[in-house]
């Protein structure tokens, strides 16, 4: 008994030690594990758009999982993740600029000197577009801090 319960701990902590690692990481994953809510990053840029992408089309950078609506897309990130992630984690830009990391509507986002924005709502987006070399400044000086938490 005592064997079967030092391996089924064992066996416990090996499943849980990779999701710790992910609850602790700097990304803004759902429930799955996936990035913007299963969004596809590359969409944003060459369809100008969010669009949904699919569990077939993955791929991984970092700690987060990237969905992607096509192999095309698939290809064009793997190729160069850091060009289509987006910025301080795939967290809202405005609240990072606020000092806390809020989650994300995937349909809120903008494109600014070619990096991926993501904001909490089209409301916040509104906010965050009165002063976007501002807010960007500041989330940039808090995600140093932010993106251990």
């Amino acid at each position: 008994m005592n064997t079967l319960r030092r391996h089924l701990l064992l066996a416990v902590a090996a499943t849980l030690a990779p999701l710790a690692a992910l609850a602790a990481g700097p990304a803004n994953l759902d429930a799955r594990g996936v990035a913007i809510h299963g969004h596809d990053p590359v969409a944003y840029f060459v369809e100008s758009k969010a669009v949904m992408g699919k569990a077939e089309y993955s791929a991984i950078a970092g700690a987060a999982t990237y969905w992607f609506a096509s192999e095309a897309n698939q290809q064009l990130f793997k190729a160069d993740p850091a060009k289509y992630e987006p910025q301080y984690g795939g967290y809202c830009a405005y609240g990072v600029a606020q000092g806390y990391k809020p989650d994300i509507d995937p349909t809120a986002f903008r494109i600014v000197d070619g990096k991926l924005y993501l904001n909490l709502s089209p409301a916040v987006q509104k906010r965050w577009q009165a002063d976007i070399p501002g807010f960007i400044d500041r989330a940039s000086q808090n995600w140093t801090s932010l993106k251990g938490q």
